[in-house]
């Protein structure tokens, strides 16, 4: 690992980590599904036109078509479609939490379903993964804790543990930036369908909700997820994973200076346990590759 893959891993864990805070700003002020078909729409639009720009083609392999597709509809559509569900009721910093157990729920059904080996050390990192979950869950089940939003999150959680382990067939055979601005567009056809079977579109105009959907737009949504293709075609998904151990710290620090939500002691115990318990696994899961 070289230091412009350290530097993408660590660019990229910092701008996924935001993406919780700023989505808490908007469904402040807008409805979740239509927001973030929106958002879908202008990110889709501007890689698409950046990459014909440079020269890329949008007559993709069949491979890529058939990935780019199914991470559109999973990731953009019924992950974070449902994580912007839940945020209109559970805070920043308990979703980026969540969230962040992905790259242990990948490392259990690629052991479950496709062979892979899991050492000593990966399975003290999933055990040790669980058990921060518990200590954060367990310190906000007395703070009027939303369970069904919690829920909505997991289930979200377990549409990217899919969509991640299809990221293969999207990243091989170039033209990255089209793969990113088409798997947004997917997104946004998917959430549109669903604004208009489930949503009633609102906003209330304000500078927060403005700001905070063009950063959105241009960085956890277009340039994150570019990154996070340019980092795995580097140096492979296992080993860019990863820097998913970093994503519980600066999620819950993200929300803390932004949004000024709280943070106790046993969040922070938490936290560190599930980093650890991420990073025991992905080592493991490094040495069997």
């Amino acid at each position: 690992m070289d230091m412009r893959a350290i530097g993408l891993g660590l660019a990229f864990a910092l701008m996924w980590s935001s993406a919780f805070t700023s989505a808490r700003i908007i469904v402040a002020d807008a409805t979740p599904l239509f927001a973030l078909s929106l958002r879908y729409l202008v990110s889709g639009i501007i890689g698409v036109g950046i990459a014909r720009a440079l020269g890329q083609s949008w007559h993709l392999t069949k491979p890529q078509w058939r990935a780019t597709i199914a991470f559109g509809i999973l990731q953009n559509a019924v992950y974070l479609g449902l994580f912007f569900v839940a945020m209109q009721t559970i805070e920043a910093s308990l979703a980026a939490i969540i969230a962040s157990t992905m790259p242990l729920m990948v490392a259990l059904a690629a052991w479950a379903f496709m062979g892979d080996k899991l050492s000593p050390m990966g399975i003290i990192g999933l055990i040790a993964g669980l058990v921060g979950v518990g200590l954060i869950m367990g310190a906000r089940l007395t703070d009027d804790l939303d369970l069904i939003g919690v829920a909505i999150c997991f289930i979200g959680v377990l549409a990217l543990t899919i969509a991640t382990l299809t990221v293969r067939g999207a990243s091989a055979g170039g033209n990255l930036l089209m793969v990113v601005g088409l798997q947004m567009l997917v997104g946004c056809v998917a959430l549109t369908i669903a604004t208009l079977l489930f949503e009633t579109p609102q906003v209330t105009l304000s500078w927060p909700l403005g700001i905070a959907f063009i950063y959105t737009c241009l960085v956890p949504g277009l340039t994150a997820t570019w990154v996070w293709f340019l980092l795995v075609g580097r140096i492979g998904a296992t080993r860019a994973a990863t820097f998913h151990f970093l994503n519980p710290f600066f999620g819950v620090v993200i929300a803390a200076l932004l949004l000024g939500e709280k943070l106790g002691s046993r969040d922070i115990l938490g936290v560190t346990i599930i980093a650890a318990g991420i990073l025991a696994v992905q080592i493991s899961r490094q040495r069997n590759a």
